[in-house]
């Protein structure tokens, strides 16, 4: 199984303690972000993992040499030059994966107790070339998906922005999504090589043309974006 950790953002919502470090070697409960989400990767069976790098990368290299990379195949997709942001991201990383197996992309400051392996398999059977992982936790920025849970839009309630188009049924990204390899031909014709942009502004431009799912985390599903320090304590809480 494939999967991709999102680690190359700057962090600034965590700062000052990204001053000096990644967010992906913020710690919880002594150990960093990085190595948690690696852990459960490793636990649930995924053993092709690619890791993006940009702030502070260098750092994130050295950890995951000094531990051997944790006895999984991991790559660097390293963005040090320019940070490609999550689309351009993606674009970079898709490359490295050798086989044609689906690929689960994580952001490293997403902390849940969702069994991502049966997201995985979940995701795996259906025809749709990419599935994104949602809840039903209050936001100001929803995802619009029809009756059949295809998206179609995407809405900021506080200022009534729309994009796409409106659907009935509204929920929030949860940071995990579960893409196929034929997802790439799309993204390539997106934007130009190098090009930073958003995942999920390609999504939104796609989405009425292509089919990308969601589901959801179940019910009692414990999720953090652990993005701002006063979240870390809930994250704590989740990782014990």
């Amino acid at each position: 199984m494939n999967a991709l950790i999102f680690a190359a953002g700057l962090g600034t919502r965590l700062k000052p303690l990204t001053n000096d470090r990644p967010k992906a070697l913020v710690e919880v409960n002594g150990r960093p972000l990085l190595e948690h989400n690696l852990l459960k990767l490793k636990a649930a069976g995924f053993q092709h993992i690619v890791v993006n790098v940009h702030h502070f990368g260098e750092q994130i290299i050295q950890f995951l040499e000094a531990h051997q990379n944790f006895g999984i195949d991991i790559r660097v997709s390293d963005e040090r030059d320019r940070l490609l942001d999550t689309g351009g991201g993606l674009r970079k990383a898709l490359p490295m994966f050798d086989n044609d197996e689906p690929v689960l992309v994580h952001n490293v400051d997403i902390v849940s107790d969702a069994d991502v392996a049966q997201l995985y398999r979940e995701a795996a059977q259906g025809s749709q070339l990419a599935t994104l992982v949602v809840n039903q936790r209050e936001t100001s920025r929803y995802l619009l998906f029809d009756d059949q849970m295809l998206l179609r839009g995407w809405t900021n309630v506080q200022t009534g922005e729309v994009k796409g188009v409106e659907a009935p049924r509204r929920r929030a990204f949860s940071g995990i999504h579960v893409v196929a390899p034929a997802l790439a031909q799309y993204i390539n014709a997106f934007r130009g090589n190098n090009e930073p942009f958003p995942i999920m502004d390609f999504y939104l431009h796609v989405c009425n043309s292509i089919d990308l799912r969601a589901i959801e985390l179940p019910t009692g599903c414990r999720w953090v974006d652990c993005g701002k320090v006063e979240s870390l304590q809930k994250a704590s809480e989740i990782l014990l």
